[in-house]
């Protein structure tokens, strides 16, 4: 905390009214945000007395301070929330499940369509869950659309897709449909996601009876196949609430500087759960729980009622929150949350130990990397370049924040012509740098390459003819390709140590920028590889190309295939264009 003089006078001009203050380090990145229902007192706490090390660590990194006075602590605390989305504060709890949750949508068109989705924004649908995992949620929505002949395109096509001809599709593209047929569909799948599958269950049943008497084996065994997969897929512990109402319970235990939230969310009965946070507390615990739960349902939609410890004062959040909020002090709804915070309380000792010396390492490998660099570093951006023989030549880059990813900064380029790896580092660094001379972006403190003296120089050429005086390193492989050393702008070799924090850091933002820029790389050729020969073929959308390569996985096992072959996936017409096109060698081969 260098600047105490100015910090010393800006809290003489602190008002006794509520408002939001916002934390600054060195560099001018916020690294706190707090809400305060007069500023004057809470802001200036954190310059007078003692603290925990926590705090005090917090303190020893702020700069200076801005403020922002609103006219109640409902709008502060609200205004705290957006100011934490949008700067990701170090020091805040925040919601960091970077996946979110995943949810079934339903759309309301004429034709409806379920997809999985993370994102709950769009009013005209409706939304099912949240699920576990993504696994669980794609296992359901492939389920019903077994189940129920649901529209599968984006858009209606002109004509029929390969959906339709097997049976999971009504064809709404060439049929018109009576409004109560997709009507009574819907109003089935809402009871299959709510759990009630018993009339579901006594039709296969009966079906697949029928199907055995009429020695209709094959059919007999989907029937049967349907009917295991729906027991699965609905076999999770039941709370029978006699109202069945969807319901989110959240709570949150606290020990050694740390909080952790657990939530539990009950769906028409079914009680799914899962850890929330483990995480670093620089404020009180109640405030840390409400500015969570707030985060969280940002993102989430809001279920009939939302269950907490009855240990404080709710008014912001049922202000704030448009839903019912109880905090039970009897019955089954308290047995619930006693249940969630017995949860927390677990999951916290199950994970403090590794939480607490991860924080460690990676505040102990910064420091190190600072002390070495002689230089103050916070944000680190890597690039790595990837091609095959010159081919799809791309870039990614991903940034590290106080030892942490930030995936949200994580950029990806598609490059020129390939001509060397020199020259696409080249390309890359002076089209990354040269527009955050022009936005006025967040540069970083540390500029890494992933390679040694050459791409270094690569790129320190681009940073002198940009004028930039970036700080600039590369990381050096060892004769295995793993990460060795750290190598400064001017060739000389860092030694880092093979045991210490800042050696596993930097094998860790190596790795995650190779697989970051692979990763893509694959992505932009399989793509290339699908289009090159396949969208050359008359009557070949995009479900027909995904059935196509997934049963013959390779285009030369495609090649090889016989006409009749081919005409197993798709009708016999579209199997002669595709085998036309693959034998017209002199073509196919430019193209492959």
């Amino acid at each position: 905390m260098a600047n105490m003089d100015k910090i010393q006078d800006k809290l003489a001009l602190l008002p006794a009214l509520p408002g939001c203050y916002l934390m600054k380090n060195k560099a001018g990145d916020i690294i706190y945000v707090g809400k305060a229902k007069k500023l004057k007192n809470r802001v200036r706490q954190y310059f007078v007395g003692a603290h925990d090390f926590k705090t005090t660590k917090l303190v020893s990194q702020i700069d200076d301070f801005e403020f922002i006075v609103t006219r109640s602590e409902k709008e502060a605390l609200l205004l705290e929330i957006n100011f934490i989305k949008k700067y990701s504060p170090a020091y805040n709890i925040m919601f960091m499940d970077d996946k979110s949750y995943p949810y079934l949508k339903l759309t309301k068109e004429k034709a409806p369509v379920l997809k999985v989705v993370r994102n709950t924004k769009d009013r005209k649908a409706e939304y099912f869950g949240p699920f576990p995992d993504s696994g669980a949620a794609y296992q359901t929505m492939l389920l019903l659309n077994r189940l129920y002949p649901l529209r599968k395109c984006k858009t209606l096509p002109k004509k029929e897709c390969l959906y339709y001809h097997i049976g999971q599709c009504l064809g709404p593209c060439i049929h018109t449909l009576e409004e109560d047929v997709y009507t009574d569909m819907a109003l089935s799948i809402r009871k299959f996601l709510k759990g009630d599958v018993k009339d579901t269950l006594e039709t296969l049943r009966k079906e697949m009876e029928e199907a055995s008497m009429q020695l209709q084996f094959e059919k007999a065994q989907e029937k049967h196949e349907l009917i295991q997969a729906i027991e699965h897929v609905t076999a999770k512990q039941q709370i029978d609430f006699k109202d069945r109402k969807d319901r989110d319970v959240f709570g949150y235990y606290v020990d050694k500087g740390y909080i952790s939230i657990q939530g539990f969310f009950l769906r028409g009965g079914k009680l799914l759960e899962r850890t929330l946070s483990v995480t670093p507390l620089y404020e009180s615990e109640e405030e840390a729980f409400v500015s969570f739960i707030l985060q969280y349902y940002n993102n989430h939609p809001l279920p009939q009622e939302i269950l907490l410890p009855n240990t404080y004062e709710i008014e912001q959040l049922q202000d704030i929150l448009d839903t019912k909020i109880v905090q039970p002090i009897r019955g089954d709804k308290l047995k619930l949350v006693d249940m969630v915070v017995e949860n927390a309380k677990n999951a916290h000792k199950q994970k403090f130990d590794l939480v607490e010396r991860k924080e460690h390492r990676r505040v102990e490998a910064m420091e190190e990397l600072s002390n070495i660099l002689k230089k103050e570093i916070h944000r680190i951006e890597i690039f790595d370049n990837s091609h095959i023989a010159g081919s799809f030549n791309v870039s990614g880059m991903v940034v590290y924040q106080d030892g942490e990813p930030k995936k949200q900064d994580y950029r990806l380029f598609r490059l020129g012509t390939y001509v060397s790896d020199l020259d696409s580092m080249k390309e890359v660094v002076y089209r990354r740098y040269f527009r955050l001379l022009k936005e006025k972006g967040r540069f970083p403190d540390l500029l890494l390459v992933d390679g040694g003296l050459q791409q270094i120089l690569a790129a320190k050429e681009i940073l002198t003819s940009l004028d930039i005086p970036l700080l600039l390193c590369g990381l050096v492989k060892d004769d295995h390709h793993r990460t060795a050393n750290l190598m400064d702008q001017d060739g000389n070799i860092i030694p880092v140590r093979k045991d210490s924090s800042l050696f596993f850091l930097l094998t860790q933002i190596q790795d995650e920028v190779h697989r970051f820029a692979i990763s893509y790389h694959k992505r932009i050729r399989n793509k290339a590889m699908t289009k090159s020969i396949l969208d050359e073929v008359e009557g070949i959308g995009e479900v027909r190309k995904k059935e196509i390569w997934k049963h013959f996985k390779t285009l030369k096992r495609l090649k090889e295939a016989t006409l009749e072959e081919i005409a197993h996936i798709v009708p016999m017409k579209i199997a002669q264009n595709i085998h036309n096109v693959l034998h017209n060698t002199d073509q196919n081969e430019s193209n492959a």
